[in-house]
Order: structure tokens, then C-alpha cells, then sequence
């Protein structure tokens, strides 16, 4: 008999990760592999830091920086800008590569958007990511939750440019949600595939390759002139060949910017990392990439998807 998730409570490492169809089990600690020398993050207990978190907590926001572990955190906080998550802090899928936790997420707080406006005016930010966990238990996925946090925003910041990391709605209400979204468009729209379609049942229970590039596609849609954007990570035992072909699917579905980095093991209930890519073969795919048509290329071992955005989004013409 299955054990009730209460609402509320956080699923993290082993109970967030028994129920997926491909189980993950840990590795002995001498098959584990050493993390390379390119491989460094700074310390994320700076003043600036700290008093960023006070900011976010004293008006009830989370950051996507904080509940997924980023390698980055401590640079992002420190030059003052961060990806913020919307909807809360819980999941309702359970992705063994992914630190957020899972389980049964409390109601939308409707207050949120115009907190969220308040506090990114009150840092004086220009250019800001909006994420979200997956709200499964949505009929609109949390589309129009996520409209309203741009359009506030965009209301308190005239100025600010903003990039939405978004769900992929699954699937079967992804046009209602576009249309919705529209209303209040982003100046990037970004939906990350994560990995190669061949890990997704063992990576992404729940989620389906095509349909993410369908999503992304059909942006094209109902915002014509906003840039879209994905990325994947490297290292769950992905092949060249298939990274290769994963881009070439990306550029078919006529997706503008790409990241690529390297995928690190938040814990031991986590998927493990099967090798650590090189710089220069970060270097190698970049130039791949870019001879694809991509419009801007971010791809280093540190990078993630909202990491230095708005660099990016700078180079979108």
C-alpha cells in the first residue's frame, strides 16, 4: 500500500526518486567519478549573497538558484540577479537529476505576481529569468499564474527585459497555454529539453522529447517575433552521435539559443555522472552549434540555463 503525500511536504533524494520507472540506485563511492579541475563554483556565503536571501525571504519568493543547488549561485547573487521560481518550491514530477523536491504542492498564493513585481523594482534588475516547478495538479499547467507575474512585472519595470523558463504543460494543453501566455509575452521564451530523447524515460519520467519541441515550435505560433530558446546537459551517458542529432532537431523546430553544460549529481539518489566533458569539447559543440544557425551559443562545463541570460539575450537580434 502506497504511503499518502501529504500536501505540503518535501520528497527529496530516495522518496522523491522510488517511483520512477527507471530506479537509481547509488554508486559505490570507488566507481564515483572525481570532478576535473575545470569543474569550480564559487562560495555562495558573500554579504551581497546574504542579503539577496533576505530580500527574497522577507517578501516569500524562491529561487530556482537555491532549491536546484546551482554551481552558480554565489556569482549570480553577487552581481545581484537571479532566476526566480514561481508556484512554489514543490514538484509534481519527480526527475532523478533534479535537486527540487517533489510531492504535493500547496495552492497558488495569488499575491505572488505583485510580490514578485515589488521585490525585482526594489532591485532595480533589468533583466530577470521567471521558472516555475511543474504544477501537474493545474488544468493550465500555472500558465495563467505565470502571465501575471510578467505582466506585473513588466508593469513595476517599463524597462525590464524578461525571459520565462517554462513547463512543458503536458502536452495536451500546451496551445491553451500559449494562447494565455501571449497575452503577456516574454522577450525570451526558453523550455529546456535536458537531455537526448533516447535517457528521457530514465531523466524525465513524465515528460516526452517531441512533445517539448512541439511546445517550443509552436511559440513561433502565437508570439512570432519572440526568440525561443532550450538547452541540455551533458554527462548522463549521452552519445556524440546523439547530442549531434538532438541539435539538429532543435534547429528544425526552429529554436534560436542554446545552452549546454555539464550535468553534476546534486546526491547519491541522483543520477550518476557517466564522464565530465572537456572544455574544448564544449568548445567543439559550440562551433557545431553555431554552424547550425543557432543565434547565440552558450555551452561550458558551468553553464546553465539561465546563466548570464541576459549576455544572451543580448546577442538576439
Amino acid at each position: 500500500m502506497k504511503t499518502p503525500v501529504i500536501q505540503g511536504e518535501k520528497l527529496r533524494g530516495e522518496s522523491k526518486t522510488a517511483r520512477i520507472p527507471v530506479k537509481v540506485s547509488p554508486q559505490p563511492k570507488d566507481q564515483v567519478l572525481r570532478k576535473p579541475t575545470w569543474i569550480r563554483a564559487r562560495f555562495p556565503g558573500s554579504a551581497e549573497v546574504l542579503e539577496l536571501k533576505k530580500i527574497l525571504r522577507s517578501n516569500k519568493l524562491n529561487t530556482v538558484c537555491e532549491e536546484a543547488a546551482c554551481p552558480n549561485l554565489g556569482e549570480c547573487f553577487k552581481n545581484g540577479t537571479a532566476t526566480f521560481l514561481v508556484m512554489g518550491d514543490i514538484c509534481t514530477r519527480r526527475c532523478p537529476f533534479c535537486d527540487v523536491a517533489h510531492g504535493r504542492p500547496d495552492p497558488l498564493d495569488k499575491n505572488e505576481p505583485q510580490h514578485l513585481a515589488d521585490t525585482i523594482a526594489l532591485m532595480g534588475l533589468r533583466y530577470v529569468v521567471i521558472t516555475s516547478v511543474n504544477r501537474d495538479d493545474l488544468r493550465d499547467g500555472g500558465a495563467e499564474h505565470i502571465m501575471q507575474c510578467v505582466a506585473a512585472t513588466r508593469a513595476a519595470s517599463p524597462n525590464i527585459k524578461i525571459e520565462i523558463l517554462t513547463p512543458d504543460f503536458r502536452g495536451r494543453t500546451r496551445l491553451d497555454a500559449l494562447k494565455v501566455l501571449a497575452l503577456s509575452p516574454p522577450d525570451v521564451f526558453n523550455h529546456n529539453l535536458e537531455t537526448v530523447p533516447r535517457l528521457y524515460k530514465q531523466a524525465r519520467p513524465g515528460a516526452d522529447y517531441t512533445v517539448s519541441l512541439q511546445l517550443l515550435r509552436d511559440v513561433k505560433d502565437h508570439m512570432p517575433d519572440i526568440p525561443t530558446k532550450s538547452g541540455i546537459m551533458l554527462g548522463l551517458g549521452e552519445t556524440t552521435d546523439e547530442v549531434v542529432q538532438t541539435l539538429k532537431d532543435m534547429r528544425e523546430y526552429d529554436i534560436n539559443m542554446l545552452t549546454l553544460g555539464q550535468y553534476l549529481q546534486p546526491g547519491k539518489h541522483h543520477l550518476a555522472v557517466e564522464k565530465y566533458y572537456t572544455p574544448e569539447e564544449f568548445e567543439e559543440l559550440k562551433s557545431f552549434a553555431e554552424s547550425l544557425g543557432f543565434t547565440n551559443v552558450a555551452s561550458a562545463p558551468m553553464v546553465r540555463s539561465s546563466y548570464h541570460a541576459d549576455l544572451q539575450a543580448g546577442h538576439v537580434t
